[in-house]
This record gives structure tokens, sequence and C-alpha cells, in this order.
């Protein structure tokens, strides 16, 4: 949908064409803005997309100082820097800011203490894309308690539940819980965003709603969860039927197993089957010179001296019957040489260990109810942060061992394996099994889907273990969704996109989430004296937008349940929530003459 606004004269310069670059690009045209795209070198065909979308894209070869006088910097409202490095967008930033010292400059640096010094000591409008994605991702991995957001004065959750059973949204869910969208039990379905309380239900449909975490202890003891848990687990991390001696025993047999290599089990088991053998042919066959039998605990003891070449002090075979010291010569030579080969492969595996510890991997196999992080850059490293600060453990797995952030997650209790995802031994070092959440947050796209998918076939049925997957392609993200069921999608472009539109327009964004699979914003509009919002009615806004509370001018008591006949007034404080295109456009209808254009009615508050 396109929403034409017209506004004060001006283009917005979008310096960068990357993944972030194109849809700021997309945000401001879709909002009827005109753009001018500086090229600075991006993926090829970038500039071609950036002009199928309608922005007009200058080169940059000839500095920065050259693009920004070309991209027409005297005329421009706003500028927003994306170079794919700090430098390059600080020098830019810089350069506009220098130059137009009352321009809007928006400029994406990684790097917090740069970002920190900019933000104080230069006034340009510093935004990160990790510090924005972050928490969506944070919330994939550790999300049993819904995204927590404030509206006005008050904490409010989001969470997902299933309907119960068939009925209208009002009947189901009351007037308090706002419903954010509604995925149907038909997965070829699409999802309903903000629908109106008059939507009828399903059994089964996933609904995401919007309320006071008091309202929400009552309703989730009557509706099940959204994801139901393949393995019910106890306080303690581990699944019913892990529990009594049985269940320790398989415990101890899995650990065994994971310690070890193939080649001493298999070695340990013939010297255990040979002992075993040695135990039944003394017992059938030695005797004593009074004619008595060997008993059970004799025989494992004589097998133990022969095999272990100790002597024969009390025991011989030099009486014995020809085919018992010819049975007792095999004994010792093939006892000799497993118990070297045990002895051998123990020693490799104790070195290995050692190493391993070094590394950190020694404090992993142990690890129970941990985030698994694949991926150590700007974006990994903010969840790492994060997840963390919350008390869970957190494993890191990272191919590049001179990757600058090692130092920083292992400094905050995060271990680290050094390996590749994809494989089984690493899936088996990191113990997948007994994580908690897996968040692949590699900057490639083809490397995430590969590592999700192989560790999706290592958990095999269980779906208890989300896995979070970075992509930035929209149509590869659904393609995932739809073609192998992932639900936890997140594109960290999509996610901060809109933020950077907002901050170069002058908008009032709160903050970014999803309900379902679909992203939503949430922002705070104080409505402007003589704006497009100023005297309109909730049910002549934009559809899919939806008002969670108002508070009108004068009042200290905020409404939460709004009607759809309810007038903003100048001054009113309102706080909405939409998708991005949506909710972008309202707010910036705030901002014009309210004899601009208004979009057609909406569904019901």
């Amino acid at each position: 949908m396109n929403h034409r606004v017209a506004g004060p004269p001006g283009h917005v310069i979008v310096h960068g064409l990357e993944g972030l670059g194109l849809r700021v690009i997309e945000h401001l045209v879709a909002l009827g803005l005109e753009v001018v795209a500086v090229d600075d070198g991006a993926r090829p065909g970038a500039v071609q997309a950036a002009t199928a979308m309608g922005a007009t894209v200058v080169p940059h070869h000839d500095g920065a100082a050259a693009a920004l006088g070309a991209a027409g910097l005297r005329d421009a409202r706003a500028v927003v820097c994306l170079s794919s490095t700090d430098l390059g967008a600080l020098e830019t930033a810089l350069l506009a800011r220098r130059l137009r010292p009352e321009l809007t400059v928006v400029a994406q640096i990684r790097n917090q203490a740069v970002a920190r010094a900019v933000r104080s000591d230069v006034g340009i409008l510093v935004l990160d894309v990790a510090t924005i994605a972050s928490p969506a991702i944070v919330e994939a991995c550790l999300g049993e308690q819904g995204h927590g957001l404030r509206i006005a004065d008050e904490a409010a959750q989001v969470r997902t539940v299933m309907a119960p059973h068939d009925g209208l949204l009002r009947d189901l869910f009351g007037e308090v819980l706002v419903p954010l969208s509604v995925q149907r039990v038909d997965a070829t379905a699409e999802s309903v965003v903000c629908p109106g309380r008059d939507l009828e239900v399903r059994a089964g449909d996933a609904v995401c709603l919007l309320g006071p975490a008091a309202t929400w202890e009552e309703v989730l003891r009557s509706t099940p969860p959204a994801v139901e848990l393949a393995a019910v687990r106890s306080p303690s991390g581990q699944a019913h039927g892990e529990q009594g001696p049985a269940g320790a025993v398989r415990r101890w047999g899995r650990a065994v197993a994971r310690a070890t290599d193939t080649r001493l089990r298999r070695a340990l088991a013939t010297l255990l089957g040979l002992g075993l053998l040695s135990i039944v042919v003394l017992m059938l066959g030695y005797r004593e010179a009074d004619g008595t039998r060997m008993t059970p605990l004799d025989a494992l003891y004589f097998t133990a001296e022969t095999i272990g070449t100790i002597g024969y002090g009390d025991f011989s075979f030099r009486a014995q019957p020809s085919w018992l010291r010819a049975y007792a010569v095999l004994l010792m030579v093939t006892g000799a040489v497993l118990a070297a080969l045990v002895y051998a492969l123990l020693t490799n595996l104790l070195v290995s260990q050692r190493l391993q510890e070094s590394l950190g991997h020694g404090q992993v196999t142990d690890l129970r109810g941990h985030v698994i992080v694949v991926g150590l850059g700007s974006v990994g490293v903010r969840v790492v942060e994060s997840v963390v600060a919350t008390g869970t453990p957190v494993v890191v797995v990272e191919t590049d061992e001179t990757n600058r952030y090692l130092a920083q997650v292992r400094g905050i209790g995060a271990k680290v394996v050094l390996g590749d995802a994809t494989l089984a031994r690493t899936l088996q070092l990191v113990n997948l099994d007994r994580a908690r959440a897996v968040a692949v947050l590699t900057s490639d796209d083809l490397t995430n889907l590969e590592v999700a998918l192989a560790m999706r076939d290592w958990l095999g049925e269980r779906i208890d273990v989300p896995v979070a997957i970075r992509l930035a392609d929209r149509r590869l993200a659904a393609t995932v969704r739809q073609a192998f069921g992932f639900t936890h999608v997140r594109s960290t472009d999509e996610l901060a996109a809109p933020w950077f539109v907002g901050a170069a327009l002058g908008l009032e964004l709160l903050g970014t989430f999803f309900a379902g699979d679909v992203p939503l914003l949430y922002a705070r509009v104080q409505v402007t004296p003589g704006g497009g919002l100023d005297g309109a009615r909730l049910d002549a806004l934009t559809g899919r937008s939806r008002v969670l509370s108002v508070r009108h001018r004068g009042e200290q008591e905020v409404h939460r349940v709004v009607r759809r006949w309810t007038t903003l007034e100048a001054d009113d404080e309102a706080f909405v929530v939409g998708p991005h295109e949506e909710l972008l456009a309202l707010l910036r209808q705030d901002a014009l003459p309210s004899t601009s254009g208004r979009t057609g009615p909406a569904t019901s508050p």
C-alpha cells in the first residue's frame, strides 16, 4: 500500500545500498517521499533494486563531499548514513553535519564507544542495528514470558495462545486484551494482522494478544500456550522419565558415550568380552590340587592377574591341562595388546580433554538449559550479553579463532567452542540435546539456513528447543517459514529500518516486536494541533494499526479500552501499534495539516 503524503519540501538522502539501505528506501518511498540514494559500492543488483523502488541513485566514486553534493544536500530534509563500515558512516555524517548544521543526520555506528562519543559531542542521531534487533532474538530464545512493553505508566505483555474453541475474539478474550495477530490452524492461510474483536477464530488458531500482566495470569490458567512442548520438563531441566535409578543409568551412559570415541569404546568392549570369556573358561577347566573348581571371584582375580601380567604367586597354569596352558598363552598376548591399546586411547582422550578445556570446551558438555549462539558479530555479541544478563548459560559457536568479540564474551562468562556448527561432533560438543534454545546469527543467509537445518535434523521431532534464525532476505525468510516450518525467523534489517526512517522524519518510535511471524512497531503519538490526527475518529485511521490506549488532554487517567467512535483531539496522547509501513504512515499523518488526505475506514478497535 502506497501512502502518498505531502510535507515540507526536501528529499531524504540514503547513503549506502546494503540490505538495510534498501529497506529504508522502501519505507521512505512507501510514504510518498522523494529519495536520493548514494551507491557506496554495494553488492551487484542493489542499484537496480533501489531504482526499481523509485529512488534516484548517484555514484560515490568522487568522495563523500561530491556524492552529497550530487545527491542535493542543500535541499535535503535528512541524511541517513548506512555505509558498510563505521568509518564510512561517520565520515559522511560529520561532513553532512558540517555543511548543514540544522539538517537531521542519522547514522549507523556499530562500535559502542564511538556511538556514545558521537551522540554526546556531535549531535548526530546514532542508531545500532544490533541494539534494535537483539531483543526480538532474545525473546524468541527466552520468550516464555512474552514481550514486555510499557503503555503510558502501565506494564503490558504480548503473548501468543491457542484459541480454546470456536468463537469471536471478543467472546473468547474479553475487552481488555488487544488482538494483534491471528495465525490460522491452516498453515497455508495468511496471518490476520491487528484484527477487530469481531473476528471469528477456530479452535487451535494461534492468537497474539497484548494486555496487562494481571489479566494474563487469569487467561493462561484456562488457555493453552501456542506451542506445546514435546517433553515436559521438571524444574531441574530434566525430562520426566529421566528420574530414578534407571534414568541415572541412562544419563551416565549418554555421558560416557559423549566423553569417549568409537575406537576406545570398541577396545574396552573387546577387553571386557575377553575377560568374561576367560572367567567362564577358568570356572569350567581350572582344577586345584585337591580337585576343587574356581569360584567366580577367583576366576575374575586370576583373569585380571594374567592380563595384567602381574605374576603367579597364588594361582598357576603349570599343573593344568595342555589346552588350558595354550589358552593362557593366548589370553596373555591378546590381553596385553588390548590393555595397551586401551591405555593409549585413554591417554589420547585425556590429552584431548585438556586441550579442549584450555579452549573452554570442557566446561560445555555438562551444561543444561543453556542457549547456543552461532555466529559472533555485532548482533551475536549483543544477544550473548542480553541472555547472560538473565542468568542463563550461553555457549558460542564460532569458526574464526581471531574474532575480535571472543575475549569480550568470555569475559562475561559465555563458553566458546571453535568449530563448524553443521558438524555432528560440534553439535555433540555443545550439548545441543540439552540446550534451552539456539540462535543462528551469522551474516550469511545460506550459512544460517544450513546450520538451522543441521540442528533440527539433530534434534529430530523435539519442538521444545526453539531455533531463532537471522535471515536478511524477506522472501527467503517467508519460504523458510513455509517450507521448513521454522517459526522464529528474524530479519535484523526489517526490524531496524523503521527506526532509521522514524529518526529521519522526527517520529517517536518506542519498540519493535513480533506478533507470531509478523513484525510490529509500537509508538507514542502526541496529537499535533491542526495536524492530520486532530479531530480524527479511530475508525477513520489506517486499517491494520491499532490504538492501544488514549490519554485525553488535561486528564491523568489512561483509557485502555478505546472504541471506534473515540475522537482524537489536539494534545491527546495515544499509544499505537501496527505493521511498519502503516504505522509510519499514521505517524507521518499527524505531522501534516488536517486538510491532507486520509485513508479509508479501518476495522473496529
